[in-house]
């Protein structure tokens, strides 16, 4: 398949093709019509004279500057080499190719006034050439000037730019966007993953699951706890723990009553990104744009993304409770008091046999980790003495994406960790009352991680995460194979 690129239709998913699949890309012709005609006002502004920021001046403290004719030409190549100050290491694959297919469709929409060979050269990058290297640090997210310099060099390179499309290829945030787009996606996957194994957790401690009535929505009717309330009565249908008989505890720990309400949580701070994640798409977040209607080009302030920035950081916070909750599970089912199995879910007598106690240490310490990059970041200060007092804002976006990226990542291994702990308490507990979608979920598990038997060590739970990554643990492709 080939996704069409118009600068004004591009979806979450049509990017995750051509990021993470290398879908082929292909301008629409009415892009390209469109890029010429903003261009051609680009060059009539130039023929003017008038004093036009990036045009026919320099940028940041070299506003001052005037430029004409080649100057002006030679100022675009050059201005990208002097952004080339990236640093650290290189930046995933999926995060290049998704920052090119969201500049190349920014370029679509006409508004940077490039020309058209300019996004021609991106397309046939992404259909054709190898994966760039990208510097991932060094941006403040103010437009990600480094990281796009870096993608300029290797896709330009030395060849011809004309004035203003040096500045157009580094000012946008479309490495940011890119960034935050793939983790939100990748969020998602893991809220669903949460949501199993912490189903799986409330068959374990036989739950009172009289927390997940129908009428909790209806009483407090927020999307993502209908949501999660529906998914957990969902892979819980059948379960002994929904039947008649008296649950275990009148209630239970807070971590197992609020599941819904957790998740729900997140699964809304996901809908809040994602919102606007599919406006930034396609939107030109350069300065300065062309108004086509207006022959004009007008310097703006559309590198200022804020509201991406703060949406990923109201993301983690939400969900660093989730992987605390996640966590603080696997520790009371490995605890007597609370589960009302053996310490450590051990399978044997011996009152040396720790079973998988010491698995409790690493969940917490893996979810303190996830904590810590919880931090917001779009509040951050820079020095207001920089490019002479004008660059005195930032929004951190591509740390604010990098540490989404990276608290997923320990989501992983949190859920991992609560799938093979919750699958040992239910077999020690007996398997007979499992719901369809719990049971499902626990045969998944058994496929990577057996039975801890007596005397047994602890298994590498980190066998899960491929299965993870691959969706074996997606709740509705469990209850489509589960078995009456």
């Amino acid at each position: 398949m080939t996704v069409l690129i118009g600068g004004r239709s591009l979806t979450l998913e049509e990017l995750v093709r051509v990021a993470r699949d290398r879908e082929a890309v292909r301008l629409e012709p009415k892009a390209v019509e469109r890029m010429a005609r903003t261009r051609a006002v680009v060059e009539r502004v130039l023929a003017s004279g008038a004093p036009t920021y990036g045009l026919t001046t320099g940028v940041g403290v070299l506003k001052r500057i005037p430029l004409a004719g080649p100057a002006a030409d030679a100022y675009a190549q050059r201005l990208i080499g002097q952004h080339r100050v990236g640093q650290g290491p290189a930046a995933p694959d999926d995060v290049v190719r998704g920052t090119l297919a969201i500049q190349l469709n920014a370029f679509a929409t006409g508004w940077p006034g490039v020309r058209p060979i300019v996004a021609e050269r991106i397309a046939d990058r992404l259909n054709d050439g190898p994966t760039p290297t990208v510097r991932s640090l060094g941006s403040l997210g103010q437009a990600d000037l480094a990281p796009l310099a870096d993608l300029a060099q290797a896709v330009i390179g030395g060849g011809d730019l004309a004035a203003g499309e040096g500045l157009a290829l580094v000012t946008g945030n479309a490495f940011s966007t890119a960034s935050a787009a793939l983790a939100i996606v990748d969020l998602g996957t893991l809220v669903e993953v949460l949501e199993v194994a912490a189903a799986l957790s409330l068959e374990a401690i036989g739950a009172n699951l009289s927390v997940l009535h129908p009428a909790v929505a209806g009483a407090r009717p927020h999307p993502g706890l209908a949501t999660s309330l529906d998914m957990l009565r969902a892979l819980l249908d059948g379960s002994s723990a929904r039947g008649d008989e008296a649950p275990r505890n009148l209630q239970d720990p807070l971590t197992f009553r609020t599941v819904a309400q957790v998740h729900g949580a997140v699964r809304d701070a996901i809908d809040h990104a994602r919102s606007i994640v599919a406006v930034e798409l396609n939107a030109s977040q350069g300065n300065p744009i062309v108004i086509e209607a207006e022959e004009r080009v007008v310097s703006v302030a559309n590198f200022e993304i804020v509201g991406l920035a703060a949406a990923l950081d109201y993301q983690r916070i939400v969900l660093a409770t989730a992987l605390s909750s996640a966590a603080e599970r696997v520790v009371k089912l490995l605890e007597t008091p609370w589960s009302g199995l053996p310490t450590g879910l051990a399978a044997s007598t011996d009152p040396s046999d720790a079973g998988l106690a010491y698995l409790g240490i690493a969940v917490q310490a893996v979810a303190a980790e996830a904590r810590l990059l919880a931090a917001p970041v779009s509040y951050e200060l820079v020095s207001t003495a920089h490019a002479e007092g004008i660059e005195d804002r930032t929004t951190m976006a591509p740390l604010a994406a990098r540490r989404t990226a990276e608290m997923v990542g320990l989501g992983q291994r949190i859920a991992a960790a609560e799938l093979a702990v919750a699958s040992q308490a239910v077999e020690l507990r007996g398997l007979a009352g499992l719901g369809l979608g719990t049971r499902a979920a626990f045969d998944e598990v058994r496929t990577s991680v057996p039975f801890t038997g007596p005397g047994e060590l602890v298994p590498d739970v980190e066998r899960l995460l491929g299965p993870i990554a691959a969706g074996a643990f997606d709740p509705v492709a469990l209850l489509r194979t589960a078995r009456p």
